[in-house]
């Protein structure tokens, strides 16, 4: 039988596997992200005419795997002609009305 200090030290050491991991994870996008090279999750929308960055991420597969959430939402919002992609770049703002898609992203690859 494990004792009270066996199941907390097991429980601890679970938690700080699960933590360490994100927060390396997001300093390490935050430092891609000033270099210009982080991924980030671009959707734009005709109605409302809007483009919209999702970000920072360190892989495009952390990207991708959270990208249908962020359509889904803007779907319940009711926006249309959602189109979205994966892509390198360096956003000025993360949401940009009008403008038919036009944006002021830098060095922008897609996936």
């Amino acid at each position: 039988m494990k004792s009270i200090a066996d199941f907390f030290s097991s429980k601890y050491q679970a938690l700080q596997s699960e933590v360490a991991p994100v927060k390396f994870s997001e300093y390490w996008a935050s430092t891609l992200h000033f270099w210009g090279r982080a991924w980030w999750i671009e959707i734009s929308t005709n109605q409302p005419s809007c483009l919209y960055y999702f970000g920072p991420f360190a892989n495009s597969k952390e990207a991708e795997q959270l990208m249908a959430g962020y359509v889904e939402d803007l779907e319940s919002e009711s926006a249309q002609g959602i189109q979205a992609q994966i892509k390198r770049c360096k956003p000025d703002k993360l949401t940009i009305e009008g403008g038919n898609g036009q944006h002021d992203s830098k060095l922008a690859y897609a996936l």
